[in-house]
């Protein structure tokens, strides 16, 4: 399985109200995959947000060693052939550790872009987009006079080819989605909806990519709230709770409200906007709560047990047919080593290996302490 770890700002205890946010700026995020990088998760999702995501993935590949970079693209903010170039440029210099998460974002992300399109005609340009950078990624020269991206004579300089170009992810929960994603990715992923529903959602996937002869691997974007028991675990989740003012409420469901993403949609009616006396009654299947969806927009929901129950909680998943999770806790740094010590190493993660590193403890420490004196004196102690 890939578990990769979340990378974006905002940060923090609760990073909803300004004084649960910390401080996200370089130097913070060199700790994030730093940190990730030596506790073994497979990749971070360099995500949309304040930062740009080619300028960081860049900036922190030097200071990690195994850890794949997965970055997000939105189709059509710059010419394939410029994307074409930026990602192979990286998959160079990472040594292979590159990856792309393309995202159509929504009508109101996208017109900050410049990009007024509607929905069905956001996923249209993708289709284009994403052929016209295939091709070029498996080393063609392309000439296309097409719709959104008439282009000439554009070929990569870097040699490429579809076995070593970094590998497409995608998101989307429409039927336009699901095509695109079919046709010309890698791994389907999708936001933090049950496994029943996962299961309805890759079927229809399948039979998707069946059309083009294709078989996709599956993911899926979750929060995890871990800690030894059960019952710490559910503690840990009420006091983010009771960190979920109104107000904050009121102004995340006003931002994602007339949104024309289905996954947002899928998201927001697993909460409905509305936060019960009772935060297990947003608990939408065992072990599964749907209450940062309160307030912050994309995926809201969260794994929230012990390591056993999150790992039942996974294995449920695996189950029926996922093998990626992309995963994320609050603040960043302290849930990823909380989730890289408890649960990681139970799990047959796939990564890019190095050397193994000695673990040290007081007694180890101890023993060679011993080991430094003559032999009478040990005899003494």
């Amino acid at each position: 399985m890939n578990v990769l770890w979340y990378m974006c700002a905002p940060d923090g205890h609760y990073p909803w109200t300004p004084e649960g946010s910390r401080t996200v700026d370089y130097g913070y995020y060199k700790q994030l995959a730093q940190a990730y990088d030596h506790l073994g998760y497979t990749g971070a999702l360099f995500a949309t947000g304040a930062h740009d995501v080619w300028v960081l993935a860049s900036a922190l590949m030097a200071a990690t060693e195994r850890l794949k970079l997965l970055c997000a693209v939105h189709p059509g903010i710059v010419a394939p052939t410029l994307l074409g170039k930026m990602a192979a440029s990286l998959q160079e210099f990472s040594k292979g550790r590159a990856m792309l998460n393309i995202v159509s974002g929504d009508a109101k992300m996208m017109g900050a872009y410049g990009l007024t399109m509607s929905h069905d005609e956001r996923y249209e340009m993708a289709d284009e987009y994403l052929t016209i950078y295939n091709r070029l990624m498996a080393g063609e020269s392309v000439t296309q006079d097409g719709k959104y991206f008439p282009t000439v004579g554009a070929k990569l300089a870097l040699p490429t080819t579809a076995e070593t170009a970094p590998p497409l992810w995608f998101g989307g929960s429409s039927d336009k989605a699901i095509e695109v994603a079919a046709k010309h990715v890698e791994t389907y992923l999708s936001w933090g909806e049950t496994p029943e529903q996962m299961a309805q959602k890759i079927e229809k996937v399948k039979v998707a990519a069946a059309k083009y002869e294709r078989e996709l691997t599956y993911g899926i974007r979750l929060y995890v709230i871990c800690r030894r028991t059960d019952e710490e675990a559910w503690a840990a989740a009420q006091d983010m709770y009771d960190h979920m003012d109104a107000a904050s409420i009121a102004g995340n469901q006003k931002f994602v409200s007339n949104t024309d993403s289905v996954g947002q949609r899928r998201m927001s009616e697993m909460h409905g906007g509305v936060k019960p006396d009772n935060l297990r009654d947003l608990e939408i299947a065992p072990n599964i709560w749907a209450g940062i969806g309160l307030v912050r927009p994309g995926p809201g929901s969260a794994i929230v047990g012990s390591p056993d129950t999150v790992i039942r909680t996974l294995e449920a998943y695996r189950k029926i047919g996922i093998e990626t999770f992309i995963l994320s806790g609050m603040p960043l740094l302290e849930e990823a080593y909380r989730f890289g010590e408890l649960v990681l190493p139970k799990l047959d993660v796939a990564r890019e290996e190095t050397a193994p590193k000695k673990q040290f403890t007081w007694n180890t420490l101890f023993d060679r302490d011993l080991d430094a004196k003559p032999a009478d004196a040990r005899a003494g102690a």
